[in-house]
C-alpha cells in the first residue's frame, strides 16, 4: 500500500517552459497513425519552434558490410531452416534487444544491442547511416521522434543520448536511474523514460529542461504517452498504475489495490482516442481502464490460464505473465499475448474471448496492422506470424532467426517487418498478402 505522497506533484525540478498543453482544444485523433507530418499550427508544435529541426537529408556512405543476404556463418542456433528475410543487419555482436523505425518514411531502421551499441540503418539495402556510440551498457530502447528529425537510445545503466539523423551528430546526453522504458511525445521534441527508482522523468529535447513525476519507491516498468499528448499511463513494479498530467505535473488517477494489479506491470497501451488503457501484469491479467475516469471497466484472462494470486520470488520464472497487448483500431477488438504462447482476442462491446490462437513457444510482442484486423506476433521460437483476428486463423508466418525474437516493428503501411533476435541480427522481411 502507498502512502499519500506517493502520488505528490512532481519534484521541485527545472520546469518545461515551453511545453503547454492548453485545454482550450480537444485533440482526439491518433497523431502517430496519421500519415500526413503533423499539422505546423498546433498549439503543442508552435510552443516547440524554438527548436531548429532542418528537413531530414539522405546522406550516402560507402557500405561498411553490416549487412547479409543470407544468414552468416558463426551463429549457432537451434532453429536453422528457410531465411524469408529481404535483409539481414549483422554489425551487432550479441543479442538486440530494441528496433524502432522513423515514423516520417519508414526508412530508416535504429536497433540497440547487448553489445553496448545501438545503429541506425537503411531498411532497403541495410546500409549503416551511423552509430550511435558512447554506451556502457546494453541498449534496451530506442527511437525516433515524431518528426523524424531525432534518434534517442538508452541503456540499462540510465544513460540516454539523442542524435540529430541528418548532420549524424550528438546533441543531448542525460544520466538517468537503471532505464525501464523510453518514448518519444507524439508531436513534440520531449522525450519520456521510466526507471528502478520509481520516477517518470520528461525532457526537452534538446536544451535539457525536464520535470520529474515521482511514483511510487519501486520500478517504473512500463508507460505510454496517451494520444492527445497531455497525459501519460505509467505502470510499476508494485501493481499500481497512474495517469499523469504532463502539463501540472500530478498523477490525475492512481489505480492500487483490487484496482491495479497484483504483481509487477509489463506493458500498456492505448486505443486510438486514447479514451480507453489496457494494462498487463504478471499476474496474468489484462484490465481496461477508462483515461477519463481512471475507473477498471473490464478485466480479462485466457480461460485456460490458472490463477497466480501469490507470486513467490522463486515463482517467478516458472509464471505466466501477460507479456504484450494492443487494440484493434477498425473493430471493437484487444490482442493479448502471453509467456504461454498464446495469443488471445478479445471483443471489447462484449468483453468476451473471442478467439484463443496458440504459439508453440512464448509470445515476445504483438503490433496490430492499422487498418484492418490482422496482428502480428513474435515469439520465442524466432518466428513472426500474422493472424486474422475475425477468424483466429493464422494467415502466414516468416522465418529465418536462428534465436528468439526480441523485438520487432512494423511499417505503416505494413509492406516490412523488422525483427531483432538472440542470433546477433536483425532482419527485414517483405509481407506478401494476397488481399493487397
Amino acid at each position: 500500500m502507498e502512502s499519500e505522497s506517493d502520488s505528490g506533484a512532481a519534484a521541485d525540478t527545472p520546469p518545461l517552459e515551453t511545453l503547454s498543453f492548453h485545454g482550450d482544444e480537444e485533440i482526439i485523433e491518433v497523431v502517430e497513425l496519421d500519415p500526413s507530418p503533423p499539422d505546423p499550427a498546433d498549439d503543442l508544435a508552435q510552443e516547440m519552434e524554438d527548436v531548429d529541426f532542418e528537413e531530414e537529408e539522405e546522406e550516402e556512405e560507402g557500405n561498411e558490410e553490416g549487412w547479409v543476404l543470407e544468414p552468416q556463418e558463426g551463429v549457432v542456433g537451434s532453429m536453422e531452416g528457410p531465411d524469408d528475410s529481404e535483409v539481414t543487419f549483422a554489425l551487432h555482436s550479441a543479442s538486440v534487444f530494441c528496433v524502432s523505425l522513423d515514423p516520417k518514411t519508414n526508412t530508416l531502421a535504429v536497433t540497440g544491442g547487448e553489445d553496448d551499441k545501438a545503429f541506425v540503418w537503411r531498411l532497403s539495402d541495410g546500409e549503416l547511416l551511423f552509430e550511435c556510440a558512447g554506451h556502457k551498457d546494453s541498449v534496451t530502447c530506442a527511437g525516433f521522434s515524431h518528426d523524424s528529425t531525432l534518434v534517442a537510445t538508452g541503456d540499462m545503466s540510465g544513460l540516454l543520448k539523442v542524435w540529430q539523423v541528418d548532420t549524424k551528430e550528438e546533441v543531448w546526453s542525460f544520466e538517468a536511474g537503471d532505464l525501464e522504458w523510453m518514448e518519444w511525445h507524439p508531436r513534440a521534441p520531449v522525450l519520456l523514460a521510466g526507471t528502478a527508482d520509481g520516477n517518470t522523468w520528461m525532457w526537452k529535447v534538446p536544451n535539457g529542461d525536464c520535470k520529474t513525476f515521482q511514483g511510487p519507491n519501486c520500478p517504473a516498468t512500463c508507460g505510454r504517452v496517451l494520444p492527445d499528448g497531455k497525459r501519460a499511463v505509467v505502470g510499476h513494479e508494485d501493481g499500481t498504475i497512474r495517469i499523469w498530467d504532463l502539463k501540472q505535473g500530478n498523477p490525475v488517477h492512481v489505480l492500487k489495490g483490487t484496482e491495479g494489479h497484483q504483481g509487477p506491470l509489463t506493458c500498456v497501451a492505448t486505443n486510438q482516442d486514447g479514451s480507453l488503457i489496457l494494462t498487463g501484469s504478471v499476474d496474468c491479467q489484462a484490465k481496461l481502464v477508462s483515461a477519463t475516469t481512471g475507473k477498471v471497466v473490464g478485466v480479462f484472462r485466457p480461460e485456460t490460464v490458472a490463477s497466480q494470486p501469490n507470486l513467490g520470488e522463486g515463482e517467478e520464472s516458472e509464471s505466466n505473465s501477460v507479456e504484450s497487448l494492443g487494440f484493434c483500431s477498425v473493430m471493437p477488438l484487444a490482442a493479448v499475448g502471453y509467456l504461454d504462447g498464446t495469443l488471445a482476442i478479445y471483443d471489447l462491446s462484449t468483453q468476451t474471448l473471442r478467439h484463443q490462437c496458440q504459439h508453440q513457444s512464448g509470445i515476445v510482442q504483438l503490433l496490430w496492422e492499422a487498418g484492418t484486423a490482422v496482428v502480428y506476433t513474435c515469439s520465442l521460437d524466432g518466428i513472426v506470424r500474422l493472424w486474422d483476428a475475425r477468424t483466429g486463423r493464422l494467415l502466414t508466418d516468416y522465418r529465418g532467426h536462428t534465436a528468439e525474437i526480441l523485438d520487432f516493428a512494423l511499417s505503416k503501411d505494413a509492406s516490412l517487418v523488422v525483427t531483432t533476435s538472440g542470433d546477433h541480427k536483425a532482419k527485414v522481411f517483405c509481407v506478401q498478402r494476397p488481399d493487397r
